[in-house]
């Protein structure tokens, strides 16, 4: 007899297939090895007494505060462990319930059957500007196209082009000195089609520079400001591009002087449904939500972010994470050198680890060979 214990994140379907099991048993013993965590806040403590039985009615749990069973504080905090299948009957339970729990239950149907995509993508980081927080990537001219082609070859799925500096602290430029770092570059890429070897994004939130670009093969628009100006949604629809939505509290001048959230989570999350409503009324169909780690955030907020990905998955967009080479990398772990690479690597991977999509780097081959690794490892 052997006996071994098993990492919790390998392909259990394909073990499970290997061993013989029958189709039905693979569905129901992989449900079992995979649970949901999920924190329910100001939870009215009678619906949290009969959210506790109904859950291990089923074989789920609650936890809640010490006092809750005997209603000593009228409003709880609790956390659900649940593993899909449970969390579907619960959901049913919950929808007849008094106390807010038929609201609740919509909350938490929202997380069924949720779809992570773990075949990421790589966007390929190239500015035109020379005030860039990480200078090795400041490209020109021909040194712009070369590096673009280097970023393809190593493993880019997109560019993202920008011209202006977003890091904390940075003075905004007119739309017109935009253009003039950006047009040479997009113009060379349109002349040489680029734009059928890979898929071309403009890092900005000007409408002159986005109407240049998306005229020229550029049909992503990464806009840190999320459509807040109307033109720029207008634009999108009209000429059927992708929309990044950032969130971003503040802006890049002030976003760092303390930033607070009331809930975190629960704050980027209505964000975004607003800006995915806007973005839906001008027609655009293709949406990518990218929380803006850095951008208004504190350590702790950027980790949560990270952190829990997932959350967001369940407004059915793809998610898109851009740690690479931030300042929050340092915090973690001062060094005496501004290489951040190893840094960047990590959170990334946990990023696509907990739904991310996308990840915009600085290093495209080294996050190709990282993402390959941890797939092979993943099974």
């Amino acid at each position: 007899m052997v006996v071994e214990k098993l990492s919790n994140c390998i392909d259990l379907h394909r073990e499970l297939k290997a061993l013989g099991v029958d189709g039905g048993g693979v569905s129901i013993l992989e449900d079992k090895a995979h649970f949901h965590l999920i924190r329910i806040r100001d939870l009215h403590v009678g619906a949290a007494n009969i959210l506790k039985q109904d859950a291990l009615s089923i074989g789920a749990d609650l936890a809640v505060p010490r006092g809750t069973v005997t209603a000593s504080i009228p409003r709880v905090d609790a956390l659900l462990i649940a593993t899909e299948r449970q969390l579907q009957q619960l959901v049913k339970k919950e929808k007849a319930q008094p106390f807010g729990l038929k609201a609740l239950s919509v909350e938490l149907e929202s997380f069924c059957h949720l779809k992570h995509d773990e075949d990421a993508s790589i966007m390929g980081i190239l500015n035109a500007n020379d005030d860039s927080f990480y200078h090795a990537s400041r490209f020109q001219g021909s040194k712009a196209i070369e590096r673009i082609e280097t970023m393809i070859v190593e493993g880019a799925d997109m560019i993202d082009l920008g011209g202006v500096s977003s890091r904390p602290g940075s003075i905004a430029v007119s739309a017109e000195e935009e253009l003039s770092r950006v047009a040479p570059i997009i113009d060379a890429l349109y002349e040489q089609k680029f734009y059928e070897k890979t898929a071309l994004s403009l890092d900005s939130y000007e409408p002159l520079v986005i109407h240049y670009a998306l005229e020229r093969g550029f049909r992503i628009v990464n806009d840190i400001t999320g459509l807040a100006n109307d033109e720029v949604a207008r634009l999108c629809g009209s000429y059927g591009a992708t929309a990044v939505i950032m969130h971003m509290q503040g802006n890049p001048v002030n976003m760092q002087e303390n930033p607070s959230y009331s809930s975190l989570i629960g704050d980027v999350e209505l964000f975004f449904r607003e800006r995915i409503a806007k973005a839906e009324s001008f027609g655009i169909k293709d949406i990518i939500l990218d929380c803006g780690i850095g951008f208004g955030k504190r350590l702790d907020d950027n980790l949560s972010l990270i952190t829990h990905q997932s959350h967001f998955l369940r407004l059915g967009k793809k998610l898109l994470v851009g740690a690479s080479r931030k300042s929050m990398i340092n915090a973690i772990s001062p060094s005496m050198s501004d290489d951040r690479l190893a840094g960047t690597l990590a959170i990334h991977l946990k990023a696509i680890e907990e739904g991310a999509t996308i990840v915009r780097v600085h290093d495209v081959k080294e996050h190709a060979q990282a993402i390959k690794i941890w797939k092979a490892m993943r099974g």
